[in-house]
């Protein structure tokens, strides 16, 4: 019997089988992951009858919906901008990550819904930012001292700590920032 329904006991099925034994046993396999569906299996045998009992059970579990999965990156516009995003991660005590950015540079737009799902992860231990180069006066990007495209930076206690500059595949920039934000987390 199958039924789909929101209900979290979405498939049972039984199976009667001739087995005699001096116990109760219950055995369960859980196959689970962050959300989708878990299986169970449930054998419960009593010495004494003539029968087993095989419960199967499909249940649909998700995780924590109330935490997002993607957070949209803020801009940075100007050099005010700039100053008062570090003062307030200052405070916070938080290191921030800063993605610079240009609308025509193709591995930039392949970084940033990488990096907001980045910042999901990280929510309220590290924030993100982006600016773009091309819309900005270029005294913002003379101070985040950049030269090429995408470059990613940490910025903790009002300066630069490390940069990551994108040029290779997404997933090991990736990969190199989450040990970046690692290190002053």
């Amino acid at each position: 019997m199958a039924a789909l329904a929101s209900n979290p006991q979405m498939l049972t099925r039984q199976a009667h089988g001739n087995k005699k034994e001096q116990f109760w046993r219950k055995e369960s396999l859980n196959l689970e992951k962050k959300c989708g569906f878990c299986v169970s299996v449930y054998n419960n045998e009593k010495l004494g009858r003539s029968h087993m009992e095989k419960e199967w059970r499909l249940k649909a579990f998700w995780s924590n919906i109330a935490q997002p999965t993607t957070l949209e990156m803020e801009p940075i516009n100007n050099v005010e901008e700039l100053d008062a995003v570090l003062s307030h991660a200052r405070q916070l005590s938080q290191p921030i990550i800063i993605e610079w950015m240009a609308s025509w540079c193709r591995k930039c737009i392949y970084l940033k819904p990488k990096l907001e799902k980045l910042a999901a992860e990280y929510n309220n231990r590290a924030k993100f930012y982006y600016v773009d180069v091309n819309k900005v006066p270029q005294t913002l990007v003379k101070r985040g001292n950049i030269s090429k495209m995408p470059t990613i930076q940490l910025w903790k206690e009002d300066e630069m700590k490390e940069e990551v500059i994108g040029g290779h595949k997404g997933w090991l920039v990736i990969e190199e920032v989450r040990e970046l934000i690692n290190k002053y987390v």
